[in-house]
């Protein structure tokens, strides 16, 4: 089995807010139907207000992320036989969150 990382960036789910709570149904909808095909690890949205940047010499800047850069939005962890499995549950996602999703599988390391 494979782990894949599922993805989108802040700013993509364009939705009018009033649409909120039935996106929110939804995608709570499809992680239900993942965990009870046993192929949910974990997810999450992401505070996107605020990071802590630490730099190589460790120095730590915080505050409101630069608008110049692509950041993350949410995510989800699923393990998989395929590829084409990770892309299937993607485009459910994609359907519910009604923002397109980014699938990268997760490298495998044995002293992890």
């Amino acid at each position: 089995m494979r782990r894949y990382l599922i993805s989108f960036e802040d700013g993509a789910m364009t939705f009018p807010e009033e649409d909120l709570p039935e996106v929110s149904r939804a995608s709570h909808e499809v992680v239900q139907q993942a965990k009870d095909a046993g192929v949910w690890i974990f997810g999450a949205g992401l505070n996107v207000h605020e990071v802590s940047v630490v730099a190589t010499d460790g120095v730590v800047t915080d505050g409101v992320p630069p608008q110049s850069t692509a950041r993350l939005g949410g995510f989800s962890i699923i393990e998989v036989p395929s590829l084409d499995e990770a892309k299937a549950w993607a485009a459910r996602m994609a359907v519910a969150c009604r923002c397109a999703q980014e699938v990268r599988e997760i490298m495998f390391d044995p002293e992890s």
